[in-house]
């Protein structure tokens, strides 16, 4: 069965979620060329839309996501990618997981976890990836 890349202009969304916790990590986009590296390396590739180009998670912050399973929706227009995560956590604003706020009843918003490293120690500034 294909992947169909082009649903959304050339990109699938790919669910990246820890393959012992199945706790779920981030979300990201691969376009073929993301996909075939990933697939490749054994290290999740993604496509970055703000950059774009391809780029490797963990190429700045050495916090890489090694594949251990790839899925695809009964659709085959998303992936849901089970990894080992190598570092203290995959966001670039210091967390574990990028789902670290809640959205509450009232519309407001709160953080629900800790920082699992330093921004700073990391990316050299605030933020950077």
């Amino acid at each position: 069965m294909e992947l169909a890349f082009a649903k959304l202009d050339g990109l699938i969304p790919a669910v990246i979620q820890d393959h012992a916790t199945r706790e779920v990590l981030m979300l990201g986009f691969l376009n073929p060329e993301a996909l075939e590296c990933t697939q490749r390396t054994g290290e999740v590739h993604f496509y970055s839309r703000t950059r774009q180009r391809l780029w490797k998670k963990g190429e700045t912050s050495g916090h890489v996501l090694r594949v251990r399973q790839l899925l695809f929706d009964c659709d085959a227009d998303a992936l849901l990618i089970r990894v080992d995560a190598v570092g203290p956590g995959v966001c670039h604003e210091g967390y574990r997981s990028c789902f670290f706020r809640e959205l509450v009843p009232d519309g407001t918003t709160r953080t629900v976890a800790e920082r699992a490293f330093a921004v700073e120690d990391v990316y050299g500034r605030k933020g950077a990836q």
